[in-house]
């Protein structure tokens, strides 16, 4: 088991599973946080967590994620492979005693994410999405506007994300087996700043396209609350798109503009009033944030992020699964 985190500002030290292109934005991220250190790396291959952490300074250099899990030197770790092995890689952090933040979409279904959940709380130790959106200048302005009743009740939200990836039946987009597709990948941050902004939807409505490796490749989805607020949101891998949110109240609306996901501009409009324009810069990576607010949470002996907390992280799964249900869209792997 892991000691303790220290209360103090003394550094917390990362592990991360998995090398490719996600972990290396994120300890890119983490390079940001002065109380932060890269501890260690776990790959399934010698030769990988030895380029990456030649790459990126670690020390710690672990040819199996057990290794990693193992490492008393590690204080968190960072799950950053692919949805359907999200499962199996918490639970083998959790059981070995170690705090985790994994990488979004949670898991590949509610099912998985039910589990790792209960894990941790049982444990209890740490565990949060990493839904790094969230944690960004811009979007914590957003949500001090709307919290300060600036733009008013809010009655229609529109966010896209979209682009255009070539056809390629061997890539993670287009492998049903990996849950490829745009809803997990790029579909889940559309879906989650609406239920963030709206809360959970009275009623959902939806079309997706599916292609011919069975993944889908674009969608479109209503949201509509008995309040009468409504979201449209979609995503594609067909086409760019763009990747704007507007978030329209009763007095007025905000846009964050592309990307709105790496948000640093709005433009804040208020009904008869001159357009406001809010640059809101990131410092360094957007992955620095997450990154803080974990360690932030583990120094005051928190188990949950408030920002991003694990009943509406396991709330928005329940969401994406009723969305491929109604598209029949069944992964091969699931239960």
């Amino acid at each position: 088991m892991t000691e303790s985190i220290d209360q103090s500002t003394s550094p917390i030290r990362w592990g991360i599973i998995g090398t490719g292109n996600i972990a290396s934005q994120f300890a890119n991220g983490l390079s940001f946080l002065p109380d932060a250190v890269l501890m260690g790396v776990g790959s399934r291959r010698q030769a990988s967590a030895d380029q990456f952490g030649q790459q990126f300074g670690i020390p710690n250099r672990h040819p199996s994620y057990q290794a990693l899990a193992n490492d008393p030197e590690i204080d968190v770790i960072y799950v950053s492979t692919p949805h359907p092995y999200h499962i199996e890689n918490t639970l083998l952090c959790l059981e070995a005693g170690k705090p985790v933040l994994c990488e979004k979409p949670f898991a590949l279904n509610a099912h998985d994410s039910e589990i790792m959940i209960q894990t941790a709380r049982q444990k209890n130790l740490f565990l949060m999405e990493a839904m790094w959106t969230r944690f960004i200048p811009a979007t914590l302005k957003v949500r001090q506007l709307i919290a300060d009743d600036v733009i008013g009740d809010l009655r229609f939200v529109q966010v896209d994300f979209g682009f255009r990836a070539d056809f390629d039946p061997k890539s993670r987009l287009f492998d049903l087996a990996l849950g490829g597709g745009a809803l997990l990948d790029i579909g889940i941050y559309p879906i989650s700043l609406a239920i963030m902004l709206l809360g959970l939807p009275d009623h959902i409505s939806s079309q997706a396209y599916i292609g011919q490796t069975g993944v889908d490749e674009q969608n479109g989805i209503t949201f509509r609350y008995d309040s009468g607020a409504i979201a449209t949101l979609s995503s594609t891998i067909q086409a760019n798109t763009p990747c704007e949110a507007l978030i329209i109240g009763t007095k007025g609306k905000i846009i964050m503009h592309r990307e709105f996901w790496a948000c640093e501009k709005l433009t804040l409009s208020l009904d008869g009033q001159d357009n406001q324009i809010i640059n809101i810069p990131i410092d360094g990576s957007g992955y620095r944030y997450e990154a803080a607010e974990v360690m932030n949470c583990l120094r005051a002996g928190q188990t949950e992020s408030d920002t991003m907390p694990l009943d509406e992280t396991l709330a928005i799964m329940r969401v994406l699964d009723t969305l491929r249900a109604n598209w029949g869209l069944k992964y091969p792997n699931e239960q």
